[in-house]
């Protein structure tokens, strides 16, 4: 850490925090997750706070909410000095903590979901919906949302969902509310409402802190940055005195090259694949495109565009109604999965933490989980060509870990994310589809994961990038195409694809 770098302010000037968290240590098996590190919160100031995965922001977090004891420093609330915080402590204090899955109750309607927490804290042991609903209610209005009190959460949209975190939070009189990925699922315009109740919260006099990957979003929102690398402060000031560019390479200690690098395709040739006309009422209609080898497709849209369905479609989770799908030049029938890993076909979901990976094997048994029958000999299993296989992988994808047998659990979303590409691209496919392949996932985890990508494309695979990702699409994509409402609305292609353009075909 240079001493530019360790010099900077704290990001509040001359205003008193409301919470400060002083010179914290916290170490694990000997491991130090958080050296020294100090994080001032001012009334009515967004906080954003960054660094790449595994740099110690969870753990800091989970120190101010009480979840974790740190061995050293101390929590400093109104100039009152503790230790340690206990989760119950926390919450009197006023701190809650806004994870990116809600933690709410399902099966609940968003009022008793809302007043459920209090109710816990004043050790009531009967709900009243007589006397908690006008509580819900009162905090809905105040904040002026538009939420249905007696529908269930589960079938909430995700803005919705989050809505009703943060009421449940100021109903037990938040002062500090830290919002983890908060825009991760979110649309555009649902995240401009989010950031215009951000604003609300500020003018209640709430301190915010903002942990997210999209620094662009951090930046628009935030008064004040802290950066951490490897479990230190490597510094804090105005947001003003940041940009992406800037933030990118406080987190990495390198420049972040975020420039357009694509190779050319190989146009010449018949494309890999080939979609006509296909079609799922409701979902997506008349869907048309190639691939070729050597390619990187990028299929954007809003949230339910149908950008996911079709991808979904392909792959057989959904099963298209109509329409032809040709591989290789050969016509194609998906019907389910392994019909499409039997064309060649692999897929990255979305959500790999419960559709791509499975979170209490190893590594290992991720890596080799789709592609099995590749290492028979004689009906039965080589485990040699699978060690290698694993091994091959591992070290490629430049897995940070112990070791293959270390769980997937374990990993940051970067790691993650390599070991769900690592299955794939063992299987060999001859196209793989990315939904979402860098979401929740570091500035210098997601550079590395689109220089993958790249090196896949330059050795002839097709790839589709499913993103909302403008910037991710600009600087990997040869074309990419826009769906609104289940259709193609827009391609672009060469110097057409810059982030005016996509955001304006999106928008339109």
């Amino acid at each position: 850490m240079s001493s530019e770098e360790a010099s900077g302010s704290s990001g509040t000037g001359d205003a008193v925090p409301i919470l400060e968290a002083r010179n914290i240590v916290k170490t694990y098996g000997g491991v130090t997750a958080l050296h020294g590190v100090t994080l001032r919160l001012t009334a009515g100031h967004v906080h954003a706070l960054a660094g790449e995965n595994g740099c110690g922001k969870s753990t800091l977090i989970k120190i101010i909410s009480g979840a974790e004891r740190p061995d050293s420093g101390e929590i400093v609330i109104n100039g009152v000095s503790h230790a340690h915080m206990t989760p119950k402590g926390a919450i009197q204090q006023g701190i809650q903590v806004i994870y990116q899955d809600f933690s709410l109750f399902p099966g609940l309607t968003v009022a008793e979901n809302i007043v459920l927490t209090s109710a816990v804290a004043e050790k009531r042991t009967l709900y009243s919906r007589r006397q908690s609903r006008p509580a819900a209610q009162q905090i809905v209005d105040d904040l002026g949302l538009s939420l249905d009190l007696d529908q269930e959460v589960e079938r909430l949209s995700v803005a919705d969902k989050q809505l009703t975190a943060i009421c449940r939070a100021l109903i037990n009189d938040a002062r500090v509310i830290i919002m983890d990925e908060p825009t991760t699922a979110l649309t555009h315009s649902e995240v401009q409402r989010l950031f215009a109740l951000v604003s609300t919260l500020r003018a209640r006099g709430v301190a915010l802190v903002f942990v997210s990957h999209k620094l662009e979003e951090a930046l628009q929102v935030a008064q004040d940055v802290t950066i951490l690398r490897n479990g230190e402060l490597i510094i804090s000031g105005p947001a003003t005195d940041f940009d992406r560019r800037s933030i990118s390479h406080y987190m990495t200690g390198r420049d972040v090259d975020e420039s357009r690098l694509v190779n050319p395709p190989r146009y010449d040739r018949d494309p890999v694949l080939s979609v006509q006309d296909l079609t799922l009422p409701g979902a997506f209609e008349n869907i048309s495109f190639d691939l070729h080898a050597g390619e990187i497709l990028g299929l954007t849209g809003l949230l339910g565009s149908g950008r996911s369905e079709i991808a979904e479609a392909l792959f057989g989770v959904l099963r298209a109604e109509s329409g032809r799908t040709i591989v290789d030049g050969k016509a194609t029938t998906i019907h389910g999965i392994r019909d499409a890993i039997d064309a060649g076909i692999g897929y990255v979901p979305e959500d790999r933490l419960t559709q791509g990976l499975f979170l209490d094997k190893s590594i290992a048994d991720n890596v080799i989980a789709s592609s099995l029958e590749r290492h028979r000999r004689r009906g039965l299993l080589d485990a040699r060509t699978i060690a290698a296989t694993i091994t091959e992988q591992f070290q490629r994808l430049r897995i940070k870990a112990p070791n293959v047998e270390a769980p997937v659990r374990s990993l940051s979303g970067g790691n993650a994310q390599r070991v769900v590409l690592a299955k794939w691209l063992a299987n060999g496919p001859k196209i793989l589809m990315l939904n979402g392949p860098t979401v929740g996932v570091d500035v210098g985890s997601k550079e590395e994961i689109l220089t993958i990508l790249r090196a896949q494309a330059a050795a002839g695979m097709g790839i589709i990038v499913i993103s909302d990702d403008v910037p991710e699409l600009v600087s990997v994509c040869n074309r990419v195409l826009v769906v609104q409402q289940g259709r193609i609305s827009a391609t672009y292609s060469g110097d057409d694809i810059t982030p005016e353009a996509i955001q304006e075909g999106m928008a339109a």
